[in-house]
């Protein structure tokens, strides 16, 4: 990470996520990224041991450049920083790719520009654009790479769409156990094409067990540090 970030820790305003009933926190990850700390529900949103290299780890590591498609297109269940969209169209090489985000609780466009992800002008730009880019309509990010941004919760919505890649990054099982039902994964695995795969930071055995029962090929990956191991699960 650029040794210039900011490494401070910010309080955010309470309308900086759209729900409004939401305090959030900007806290420094141990990569020098940020991530935001949710004390409601006692939770952040990406690993303390580095929001950066975790999401390296997770998904564009063992999902985005694993996946040797020229053509892909990416689910995302929790928008929440914009981090793995910004470094999958940092990461995009030669693939044209349409990304959709869910995201039942935006920030604002203010919040946004707190962050530290990009480690130079070009990459803001991108970390910018993204945040700014309208929600629930289908917008250009960069060349080959159209950004759908969903206002939308995945417990109700209907998927209606097909998709190479899901990162799958909604809170811990724990703090919402209805994001990691039977019925959750069933949809997730209906919506994969042949050969699709879904990367999630969790390696619960519950959550191995019900997404193998459903008809994944389960592998376990090493985890990003702090965690022994990850999940990456493939529709054969």
């Amino acid at each position: 990470m650029n040794p210039k970030m900011d490494t401070t820790q910010r309080t955010m305003n309470n309308n900086w996520l759209k729900d409004k009933t939401r305090q959030v926190e900007i806290k420094v990850s141990a990569d020098g990224s940020h991530t935001l700390f949710v004390p409601e529900l006692d939770e952040h949103y990406h690993s303390v041991n580095g929001a950066y290299n975790e999401s390296m780890h997770v998904f564009i590591e063992p999902a985005l450049l694993h996946c040797k498609k020229t053509d892909i297109s990416i689910l995302e269940i929790g928008l929440g920083t914009g981090l793995n969209a910004f470094l999958t169209a940092l990461h995009q090489g030669e693939k044209k790719i349409f990304y959709h985000a869910l995201e039942k609780y935006p920030i604002s466009t203010t919040a946004a520009t707190q962050l530290n992800f990009a480690r130079e002008a070009g990459e803001q730009q991108i970390l910018t654009k993204l945040h700014e880019l309208p929600w629930n309509a289908v917008g250009q990010l960069k060349p080959q790479f159209s950004l759908l941004k969903d206002e939308a919760d995945l417990t109700t919505i209907q998927l209606c769409r097909k998709y190479d890649l899901i990162y799958f990054d909604a809170f811990a099982p724990e703090k919402q156990p209805e994001m990691w039902s039977e019925a959750i994964f069933q949809q997730l695995y209906d919506a994969l094409n042949p050969g699709g795969i879904l990367t999630t930071y969790c390696a619960k055995g519950v959550i191995r067990r019900t997404m193998q029962s459903i008809g994944f090929t389960m592998e376990r990956l090493p985890g990003p540090k702090g965690k022994r191991e990850m999940l990456r699960a493939t529709k054969q």
